[in-house]
């Protein structure tokens, strides 16, 4: 889901950001379940790449899973189910803090299989016809919730567990794209702009 807010989940910047639960707000509906980890990959300060990696378990929209992509100015979403896919690129990924004010053109949506295969203890492999997303080495498990995680100015109320990862690769047709992880925090609380993220709950 997210690497400027792997970074927030660690410092509260988002906010509502305690990381502990937080009570449910009334007349909000759980609108997906799942996980959605995250790599963001820079060159310095630059944004050169980004993943978003979706195991949708059940949504309003459906199940299935997604990569959305994006790299040199270009969106691309890779996803089981096409609607499902465009979803969770215009609803959720694009709303996230990691590509806030980075160019988000209208995205090539492709039905594609999708793999995922994310473990706590070692890191996540997610592969889609030519794009592959690696995470390795998990620093931390904790948890997060929060009532006041907007989209498009839309208070959403999310619940996860977070693994910030130390490494984290992105390759397009066999090609590793450009930039490297960014790691913070502290090491008993260490945040990265690679994370997993389980048993995630979106309310709206």
């Amino acid at each position: 889901m997210l690497a400027g807010l792997s970074a927030g989940l660690t410092a509260g910047v988002v906010t509502g950001a305690s990381g502990e639960a937080a009570a449910a707000v009334p007349g909000r509906q759980v609108i997906l379940v799942g996980a959605n980890p995250g790599v963001s990959l820079f060159d310095g300060d630059r944004l050169t790449a980004f993943a978003s990696v979706w195991d949708v378990r059940w949504s309003t929209r459906g199940s299935g899973r997604a990569i959305v992509l994006w790299h040199a100015d270009r969106v691309r979403v890779l996803a089981t189910e096409t609607a499902l896919g465009e979803w969770l690129s215009q609803y959720f990924t694009r709303n996230f803090p990691e590509v806030a004010g980075v160019p988000w053109p209208e995205p090539a949506i492709e039905r594609a299989d999708v793999t995922a295969r994310l473990d706590l203890a070692t890191g996540l492999h997610a592969r889609a016809r030519d794009v592959s997303v690696r995470l390795d080495g998990v620093l931390h498990r904790r948890t997060f919730s929060t009532d006041e995680f907007e989209l498009a100015g839309v208070p959403h109320s999310l619940s996860l567990v977070l693994a910030p990862a130390r490494e984290a690769r992105i390759t397009v047709r066999g090609r590793a794209l450009p930039g490297t992880v960014v790691l913070g925090g502290t090491p008993e609380r260490p945040s990265s702009s690679a994370f997993l993220t389980e048993a995630e709950v979106w309310s709206a």
